[in-house]
């Protein structure tokens, strides 16, 4: 099993330790949900997926903690669009380096929108466009 697939079945089965949850494991198991079942299934998975899980370990899911729609999204889209012209016979741990590599900066978002924006309990809760550039 790959780091990326234990990654997202952790998630999945809720048993990834809380201090593994970091924002490459974020990506990892967004890499795999997208690369398994396309984006558009991928979406409402990470959604459920990430929600419950963080409930799992007692992290609630509020307008100001927990699942965020937005940053969600737009790693979801981010993914997607990656995913469209790299190697997909590569596997999934060389893919996610890649991944990382190119989009893995924290900060990413942020050239996208305004921290204002992107910290609202709207971006958090629903799906906000992006007010800096388009993704």
């Amino acid at each position: 099993m790959t780091e990326t697939e234990r990654i997202a079945r952790a998630l999945t089965e809720q048993t990834l330790p809380k201090p593994e949850w970091t924002h490459e494991a974020h990506l990892r198991a967004g890499l795999w949900h997208v690369h398994a079942h396309g984006a558009v299934a991928a979406l409402p998975l990470l959604r459920q997926r990430i929600s419950a899980y963080n409930e799992s370990v007692g992290t609630a899911n509020t307008d100001t903690s927990g699942y965020h729609e937005t940053l969600t999204r737009f790693y979801v889209t981010v993914i997607d669009r990656f995913l469209a012209t790299a190697d997909r016979k590569l596997g999934l741990d060389r893919l996610a380096r890649q991944l990382l590599a190119v989009y893995g900066d924290r900060k990413l978002p942020l050239h996208h929108y305004s921290e204002g924006r992107l910290g609202s309990p709207v971006a958090r809760r629903s799906w906000v466009e992006p007010d800096l550039r388009p993704i």
